[in-house]
């Protein structure tokens, strides 16, 4: 053992001491607050290990593919040059593992020890990540370590050509996202379906004479045919698990014989870890803003509303988190912040405003000239016992009723029989429950949330009141406040948490009330200028180019259209057209691959925008975008070149999405 790792053992066994406290007191806060994680397994890593572990996704051990050194040069370089820190690792497992980089701060690692107690809690609670390992145990480690020796056995077999191996992995991997991200892993394939014979090729094998094929089978009719076959596809309900269709009815190219062969067991075997994983880490990224959010909201709780960062760690901490926060471009964290902010504010404003409503002389006519609003942000206010909690004033919690919700009375009893046994200067949440923190940090009083509450609509007013029978409930304000339910905005936000993915939460909360107060807006390349410019400040458009971004993780989305196209055998792909066109020299690239695992020539249908000149130019004169024309197009290759051919009118209408084009849930859900 060389001094340098004596050394680097010994530093981590240090801070393994030092974080202990941390560890254990951010999962009792994280407890306290409502939040429910995954048992977390943490580890303390030089910055060399980190970035090996950043090119792993989190994982110790991967199979073995060239993409992962690219991915830890990558981030050593952004490490080295300063272009970015990584400070922390998660992964989806039970329990998870979470990697601490040996050199940071204190400040630093109490902000991530409380970033990944709340992303345990979305991993075990959001029900798009049990899709993946359904009523079974999740043991991530272990079965990417399975998987990663499945696949070095077979490169290290003699009988196996370490070339094709890799060469197989690399045409699978340019199709990892080609999943149906909405079916669990286990749900039923395809029923096994026979494939209608190429003619064309039986008749080739027959060797008629010319006269003979001519006269019998001639062009006319076996054109007529194959469009009959086309016909009688299932154009209309497109398999999308690309994956999955080709781990059932795929074959291999044979570059020998230059034929369709039957996969090898190897193949099969690669093609189904790679699809599992796929499905795997799908969840993740679904669900990026959301967990991300959810995480800096949470981490943003406990280290600033409840001071787990010390007040010689406070500036650091607020530092660093705003740098994240601050990053240019679509920031997960930040977006996702704000929009958890948003559905604890609106949920605790209409809590609010359906109290008021129920008082007698204020009605959702009036309600903005009735309601004395700095009256109202006063009686929201926690009371001094709930607020300000030290030793000095445990005597006044414990003169409260016996049976206050807010008071963790055994931990309360402990304090006072016992300072030392609870360290309430430190950790004063520890002496109150769930409710008492809600109350605490009831987010309508907060300083930058003032004035929220003036602002709700009237239309928002009238919905409230709509079927609000007893709307004489109380004789006053003050009662009416009194009975407000302090837990309101962070009891939904843990039922949204559940059931949500990045898509359906922008699509429920990105409100037109959320775009305006944020200043979002969108931008757009334009041809007539050549540079980049605002667009829209339209809430709609927000939201619909937000939505674009996120479905099918920002990737296009591919189908299976027909497995024996034109009855040839070939592959049909489509591609969803959604007004964003496919980067056909990518797609080209694609198809090479795709061919491989087919054995057969591959067709990839699309729509291309075409720009003509002049208008470009008389465009450009008139500061406007030119109109495109749209054009159905079908590339095809054959293993050797490309060829394009115009799209038939019905095949093109048939890959136009819809105005937005984004399935979020199941049918099964909605049931």
């Amino acid at each position: 053992m060389t001094t340098r790792l004596r050394r680097f053992r010994r530093a981590a066994r240090e801070e393994a001491d030092r974080l202990e406290e941390p560890v254990r007191e951010a999962a009792a806060l994280a407890r306290k607050l409502g939040l429910d994680p995954y048992p977390v397994n943490y580890w303390v890593v030089d910055h060399d290990e980190m970035n090996q572990l950043i090119a792993y996704g989190g994982f110790q051990t991967r199979y073995p593919h060239w993409r992962w050194g690219m991915t830890y040069d990558r981030q050593r370089k952004q490490d080295q040059f300063g272009m970015g820190k990584a400070f922390e690792i998660v992964n989806n497992d039970d329990p998870s593992h979470a990697f601490l980089q040996e050199s940071n701060a204190l400040a630093d690692q109490k902000a991530v020890i409380t970033h990944v107690e709340a992303h345990a809690d979305f991993f075990r609670n959001n029900e798009w990540f049990s899709r993946f390992s359904g009523d079974h145990d999740l043991d991530a480690a272990a079965m990417l370590e399975r998987h990663a020796e499945t696949i070095q056995r077979y490169i290290e077999d003699t009988e196996i050509d370490r070339e094709d191996v890799e060469r197989f992995v690399d045409a699978v991997t340019c199709l990892e996202d080609t999943i149906d991200q909405h079916r669990p892993l286990t749900a039923d394939r395809d029923e096994e379906r026979s494939r209608p014979e190429d003619l064309r090729g039986r008749l080739e094998e027959m060797d008629f004479s010319p006269t003979v094929s001519g006269a019998v089978f001639d062009d006319e009719w076996l054109d007529e045919l194959a469009e009959a076959e086309a016909a009688a596809a299932d154009l209309d309900r497109p398999r999308t698990d690309v994956l999955g269709f080709l781990l059932e009815h795929g074959t291999v190219y044979d570059e020998e014989s230059g034929e369709a062969v039957e996969m090898e067991p190897w193949q099969t075997d690669v093609l189904d870890i790679l699809r599992q994983e796929a499905y795997y880490f799908a969840p993740q990224k679904m669900t990026k803003t959301m967990n991300e959010g959810w995480a800096a909201y949470w981490e943003s709780q406990m280290m600033g509303e409840e001071r787990f960062a010390g007040t010689d760690e406070f500036l650091t901490y607020a530092d660093h988190q705003a740098r994240v926060l601050g990053s240019p471009g679509l920031n997960p964290y930040k977006l996702g912040k704000e929009l958890w902010e948003y559905v604890e504010n609106t949920t605790n404003r209409s809590e609010v405003a359906e109290k008021l409503l129920r008082v007698e002389g204020i009605t959702w006519r009036n309600f903005h000239d009735a309601v004395d609003f700095e009256q109202i942000q006063s009686l929201l206010e926690p009371p001094e016992v709930i607020d300000s909690i030290r030793p000095d004033t445990l005597e006044d919690l414990a003169a409260l009723p016996e049976d206050d919700p807010r008071v963790d009375w055994e931990a309360l009893d402990r304090a006072l029989s016992d300072p030392d046994a609870v360290d309430v200067e430190r950790y004063p949440w520890k002496v109150l429950t769930y409710e008492g923190l809600a109350e605490r940090h009831f987010s309508l009083v907060k300083p930058q949330n003032r004035g929220f509450l003036r602002r709700i609509r009237r239309s928002e007013l009238e919905a409230l009141s709509r079927y609000m029978f007893d709307d004489a409930k109380y004789g006053s304000v003050e009662e009416a406040v009194a009975d407000v339910e302090k837990t309101a905005g962070w009891d939904r936000m843990r039922e949204v948490r559940e059931s949500h993915n990045d898509v359906t939460f922008i699509d429920a909360f990105l409100s037109p009330e959320f775009v305006e107060s944020n200043d979002y807006f969108t931008y757009e390349y334009t041809r007539s200028t050549g540079d980049f410019r605002v667009a829209s400040t339209d809430p709609d458009d927000v939201k619909k180019k937000l939505l674009l971004q996120f479905t099918n993780f920002g990737k296009p989305t591919i189908a299976v259209f027909d497995d024996n196209f034109r009855n040839r055998g070939e592959l049909l792909l489509g591609h969803r057209y959604n007004g964003i066109m496919l980067d056909l020299d990518e797609a080209r690239d694609v198809l090479e691959r795709v061919h491989e695992l087919w054995g057969r020539p591959v067709n990839l249908m699309t729509i291309r925008k075409e720009y003509d000149d002049h208008d470009v130019e008389i465009a450009r004169r008139r500061n406007r975008e030119p109109e495109p024309t749209e054009v159905g197009v079908r590339i095809r290759y054959d293993g050797e070149g490309f060829d394009e051919f115009e799209l038939d009118p019905d095949l093109q209408e048939r890959i136009a999405a819809d105005d937005i084009d984004y399935d979020t849930k199941p049918d099964e859900w909605l049931s």
